[in-house]
C-alpha cells in the first residue's frame, strides 16, 4: 500500500486517539495523560482508575459505537435513496426508536438493557416504514425534500406521543428525560457490552454492502446493468440502518443530525466512493461524538450540556446550507 494511501488511515487514527485521549482525561476532575495510561494498562484502586474504568471508558465507548453507527446509517441511507439530506434523524428512524424505547419502560416497565436495542429495532423499524408510507402516498418520486417533509410529519407525531407518555406518569419518566435529550451520562459498561455486539454487526454490514452503494449511484438501470439486485440491496441496506440506528439509540439517546454532518464532511475529504467513505465516516462519527461529549461534559462543569444539544447546533446549519445548495 502507497503512503499516498496509508495517509488518511494515519491521520484518522491520529485523531481517534487523541480524541479518546481528551475525553478520557477531560472533566470536572483532570486526570492526567500518565495515570490515564496506567489506569487503561494495569488498572488500580486509586481515585484516578475508579474514574476512568467506571465511568469515562464506558462513556468514550458509547461515544465511539454511536457515533460510527449514525454516521454509517446516514451514509448507507444518503448512497441508498441517493438523497443527500437522508438519515436517521430526519426520517423518523429516531423518533420511533425513543417512542418504543419509552413506551416500553416507561409504560409496560421492560426495563432490562438486552431488551433495548431490540425495543429501538422494532421502533425505527416502524418510524421508516412510516415515512416511506406518507412518501409513497405523496407521489414517491416528488424530489428530495418529499421523504425529508414526512420524516418531519413522523417525527413530530412520534416526538408528541413519547412527550404525552412522559406527561401521563412523570415519576416513571424522569430517569428517561436527560437520555431523551441525546446524552451518554450515566453508561455503565454493561450496556455498552449488549450494544456492542449490535453495533459491530451494523458496521460490519455497512462495509459489506459499500461497494453496491458505489455501483447503485449510477442509477437504478445502471446498477441492474451491471448485476447489481437493487431491490434486495436496499431491503439489506434498510436492514442495516435499522440496527446502526438501534444501536445508537440505545446508548445514547436520539442524537440529531449526527448522519447528516459526518458523512457530508467525509465526502467533502474522501470522495463519493463507499468503499473509501463509509469506513471514513465510521472513524470521523467516532471522533466527532467523543469531541462533542467531552465538551459537553467540560464546558460548564461540573453540570453538563447533553451531547444531542450539540450534535443539533452543529447539524442544523449544515442541513439548511445542503438545503440553499441543493435548492
Amino acid at each position: 500500500m502507497s503512503i499516498r494511501a496509508l495517509l488518511p488511515v494515519a491521520v484518522l487514527s491520529v485523531l481517534l486517539i487523541g480524541a479518546l485521549a481528551w475525553h478520557l482525561g477531560a472533566g470536572a476532575h483532570a486526570v492526567p495523560p500518565r495515570a490515564v495510561i496506567s489506569a487503561l494498562l494495569s488498572g488500580g484502586e486509586s481515585y484516578d482508575a475508579a474514574v476512568i474504568a467506571g465511568i469515562r471508558l464506558p462513556r468514550a465507548l458509547g461515544a465511539m459505537l454511536a457515533g460510527a453507527s449514525l454516521s454509517a446509517a446516514g451514509a448507507l441511507m444518503q448512497g441508498a435513496t441517493r438523497n443527500p439530506l437522508a438519515e436517521p434523524g430526519l426520517f423518523g428512524l429516531l423518533a420511533g426508536a425513543a417512542l418504543a424505547v419509552v413506551a416500553a419502560q416507561g409504560v409496560f416497565g421492560l426495563g432490562a438493557p438486552s431488551l433495548v436495542p431490540l425495543l429501538a429495532a422494532f421502533g425505527a423499524l416502524v418510524g421508516a416504514l412510516m415515512v416511506w408510507g406518507l412518501t409513497t402516498a405523496a407521489g414517491g418520486g416528488a424530489g428530495m425534500l418529499t421523504p425529508v417533509l414526512a420524516g418531519a410529519a413522523v417525527s413530530a407525531f412520534l416526538a408528541a406521543l413519547t412527550t404525552l407518555l412522559n406527561l401521563v406518569d412523570e415519576r416513571n419518566f424522569e430517569d428517561l428525560r436527560v437520555w431523551l435529550s441525546g446524552s451518554l451520562a450515566g453508561l455503565r459498561m454493561p450496556v455498552v457490552g449488549i450494544v456492542a455486539p449490535w453495533a459491530l454487526a451494523g458496521l460490519a454490514a455497512a462495509l459489506l454492502l459499500a461497494p453496491k452503494l458505489t455501483v447503485l449511484s449510477l442509477g437504478d438501470e445502471s446498477a441492474q446493468a451491471l448485476g447489481v439486485p437493487v431491490a434486495r440491496i436496499r431491503v439489506l441496506t434498510l436492514a442495516a440502518v435499522v440496527v446502526l440506528t438501534a444501536s445508537a439509540v440505545a446508548l445514547a439517546g436520539p442524537l440529531a443530525f449526527v448522519g447528516l454532518t459526518v458523512p457530508h464532511a467525509a465526502r467533502l475529504t474522501f470522495g463519493s466512493d463507499y468503499t473509501r467513505l463509509l469506513p471514513a465516516s465510521i472513524a470521523l462519527g467516532a471522533i466527532y461524538l467523543l469531541a462533542a461529549d467531552t465538551v459537553g461534559r467540560t464546558l460548564i462543569a461540573p453540570a453538563e450540556i447533553s451531547t444531542g444539544i450539540l450534535t443539533a447546533l452543529v447539524g442544523a446549519p449544515v442541513f439548511v446550507a445542503l438545503l440553499k445548495v441543493r435548492g
